[in-house]
């Protein structure tokens, strides 16, 4: 049987290595290569060809769910699998929407996350049970209550930073996203909320006790 050729992408270099070689110690599974960001993870995956990319979520350069998005379209036979600290509802449905074949969290242990790597090859999704719950609340969610504003938890706390002044690029920094991801966030907002443009979007944060 063919080994599983494996991708590690992570920007702290002590846990991209540690994955990697743990990785590599397993049957049946081959790490082809690494990278520090999603940028760099997209042009590696492009010339090793994986099978399945370990994709950090919050990265320097390019997010993990951007470069998600990148690869499944540069290359369909891919299975991206999300492996983060974070589980954030916001990055959760990002992910799931770049069409990703899971959400994990970095507290698995090694054998697990062979298993998970060798069930993405094989089209099983899978999902850490915190992130089954942060998407159960969105459903809840998914009908405002009266007199609340029609958005994402993101989608308010880039509203609070509008309202406070910050930049598309603060804003970005601030909560580890690309600009374009906050430009979309802000375009949303405006839409959904019926505003002409960020001066608005300021007063209505402070008209509805959002500060």
């Amino acid at each position: 049987m063919t080994d599983v050729r494996v991708m590690v992408v992570d920007d702290q270099a002590l846990i991209r290595e540690g994955i990697a070689s743990l990785l590599g110690l397993e049957p049946g599974i081959e790490v082809v290569g690494t990278a520090a960001d999603g940028r760099a993870a997209v042009e590696v995956a492009l010339t090793t060809s994986p099978d399945v990319v370990l994709m950090d979520v919050r990265m320097p350069v390019l997010d993990g769910v951007r470069a998600a998005e990148i690869l499944r379209a540069r290359l369909p036979s891919c299975r991206v699998l999300m492996l983060t600290t974070f589980d954030d509802e916001e990055y959760v449905l990002s992910a799931l929407r770049a069409g990703t074949s899971g959400y994990l969290l970095k507290n698995l242990p090694a054998r697990e996350l062979a298993q998970a790597v060798r069930l993405a090859h094989a089209g099983v999704d899978q999902h850490d049970a915190s992130v089954v719950r942060r998407l159960a609340e969105a459903l809840d969610r998914a009908v405002p209550a009266r007199g609340r504003p029609d958005l994402t938890d993101r989608e308010i706390e880039v509203l609070r930073l509008i309202a406070r002044g910050a930049t598309n690029r603060e804003i970005a920094s601030q909560l580890y996203v690309s600009e374009g991801t906050v430009k979309n966030h802000v375009s949303h907002i405006l839409s959904r909320l019926g505003l002409r443009d960020r001066t608005q979007a300021a007063l209505y944060a402070r008209e509805n006790g959002l500060l």
